[in-house]
């Protein structure tokens, strides 16, 4: 059965105002960058060409960058080139911005994709062990604990988990920068260690999720009249429970 007309033009307009939402969000962060960096002290032509080079070099340089223009010029040269797919040049490595940017995008997802490939099955497990083991000692260390790591900063943990796996135990690399032409493998195991501080962060929001939902399909009337009719516990919490928590 499809949606009514006004069920579509309600999605549309959630969507729309979601859409406009999000440009003008990208927006203010976009004058927000530009003006973090114009309020940072320094010159770039001095940056670059040093801190002996004669005034009138690093006058020529800071006009031919267009850095001596009023910051309104810059910031729309800046964003109309972005817009076009443009990301600049970096003023210090003399190459385009963009490879840095994509390099870095695509490690940080890689890095995404294994914290949650970790704490997503985990995450649930725990909360679905503490639901089992209501107001027992269990419930109460995986509830506390994930509370409690949740709360510590990631890069407090990660310094923590450094110093225990990648400098007492030497069991992981302390960089997340592997070889060039690395497997899949190798990167893997490089990227294991950064993406324990996400798992910490992550692990107590998804277990306390999980724990209540399954609380609550425990305490449901269709679990308790499976478990009447005689339907084994385990294949209630299997097939009925983990369902619908």
């Amino acid at each position: 059965m499809g949606l009514a007309p006004q069920g579509v033009l309600a999605i549309l307009s959630f969507l729309a105002r979601r859409v406009s939402l999000s440009l003008v969000t990208l927006f203010l962060l976009s004058i927000m960058v530009f003006l973090g960096g114009q309020v940072l002290p320094g010159n770039v032509g001095r940056a670059i060409l040093g801190p002996f080079a004669d005034q009138r070099a690093v006058d020529a340089l800071n006009h031919t960058l267009g850095v001596d223009r009023p910051l309104l010029a810059q910031y729309w040269g800046w964003i109309s080139n972005f817009v076009q797919g443009d990301m600049g040049t970096s003023y210090i490595f003399r190459s385009p911005v963009a490879p840095f940017v994509i390099d870095a995008l695509g490690n940080s997802m890689k890095l995404a994709a294994v914290a949650f490939v970790l704490v997503v099955p985990i995450g649930i497990l725990g909360g679905v062990v503490a639901a089992l083991n209501l107001n027992r000692p269990l419930d109460r260390i995986i509830s506390l604990g994930g509370l409690s790591v949740t709360v510590l900063p990631e890069f407090v943990t990660g310094i923590i988990l450094i110093l225990i796996f990648g400098v007492w135990l030497r069991w992981l690399p302390i960089s997340a920068a592997w070889p060039r032409d690395a497997g899949f493998f190798t990167q893997l195991y490089y990227l294991i260690l950064p993406s324990l501080p996400l798992f910490l962060v992550l692990f107590g929001y998804i277990a306390r999720m999980a724990r209540s939902g399954m609380i609550e399909a425990l305490d449901s009337d269709y679990t308790r009249t499976a478990v009447l009719k005689g339907l084994p516990w385990r294949t209630a919490i299997w097939r009925h429970v983990l369902r619908n928590a």
